[in-house]
């Protein structure tokens, strides 16, 4: 396929800020011919995002990004091409939403022990629209409601301080591993891919996962990675032979900042399609 792919992008069904139609009419208006929807262990998007390629004619890549945790890291794995209407599938994604929800009454509880008084009701009310049963509430969504309240002033700010690693009030809970992961993507027919590696910090760790897992590719370009760690990772899939993947990891714009990258602003030839599916497809 001729043309660029973003191949990591988030909607409303996760801590987007945009429904599905509308990252896929962004990357028609900037010229991409695919873009990829993964949202936060869900695919509730994806249809929707379909249905919209089809209208503006360009290739809409059905994906998800599933939380896990490995050596006290919480490490995401990218999913392309999987069954997002397989009913195990679909089960597993519920469950780690349920751990997210967990998660975020966590957060909320020790962000009142710190003396901000803030609710999951006030979150979502901030939300400005209905919360869908297969979407779930994510770190940004809390960023927004710190800022609103004056506890932080950006979405950056609110992340430095309470949300991000060792910040204040952050938690991450246990989840399932990377290779359980990578076993739940090719069991629903997708390819595997290691999600924006440079942000872990420890290329030890990301080698085990790769050696550990039924990985097919690695994110070497990312809205977060700078040249020297793009082609540490470009010579990292050589080695491993791994496919190479990239994109803006685009959530929208918060406060007027854009997170993490503006949707295209990333991208890798649409030439990669071809493979991931071939990947795919090589698991059924």
């Amino acid at each position: 396929m001729q043309g660029r792919a973003d191949l990591h992008t988030h909607t409303q069904a996760s801590d987007g800020m945009q429904p599905p139609a509308e990252n896929v009419r962004i990357a028609f208006d900037k010229g991409l011919a695919a873009v990829a929807i993964t949202d936060h262990d869900t695919v509730s998007g994806v249809a929707a995002a379909l249905e919209a390629g089809r209208t503006y004619g360009i290739t809409v890549v059905p994906g998800v990004e599933i939380s896990t945790r490995a050596e006290g890291k919480e490490i995401h794995v990218l999913g392309y091409y999987i069954d997002f209407e397989e009913e195990r599938f679909l089960s597993r994604l519920a469950a780690q939403r349920d751990t997210r929800a967990a998660r975020n009454e966590a957060i909320l509880a020790r962000l009142r022990e710190l003396g901000i008084d803030i609710t999951l009701e006030q979150v979502v009310k901030n939300l400005g629209r209905d919360l869908k049963p297969d979407e779930s509430i994510g770190r940004p969504h809390i960023a927004d409601e710190l800022v609103r309240l004056g506890a932080a002033s950006d979405m950056r700010d609110a992340f430095d301080k309470y949300l991000a690693d060792g910040a204040a009030a952050y938690v991450s809970p246990p989840r399932i591993t990377p290779e359980e992961a990578c076993e739940w993507i090719l069991e629903a027919g997708g390819a595997p891919v290691l999600a924006h590696p440079g942000i872990y910090g420890d290329d030890k760790l990301v080698r085990g996962i790769i050696a550990r897992s039924g990985l097919r590719g690695i994110e070497a370009y990312h809205s977060d990675h700078s040249p020297a760690d793009a082609a540490r990772y470009l010579a990292m899939a050589e080695e491993y032979g791994l496919l190479v993947t990239g994109g803006s990891d685009f959530h929208g714009a918060r406060q007027g900042v854009v997170f993490h990258g503006d949707l295209g602003s990333v991208n890798v030839s649409a030439d990669i399609l071809e493979q991931l599916r071939d990947a795919a497809l090589g698991n059924q």
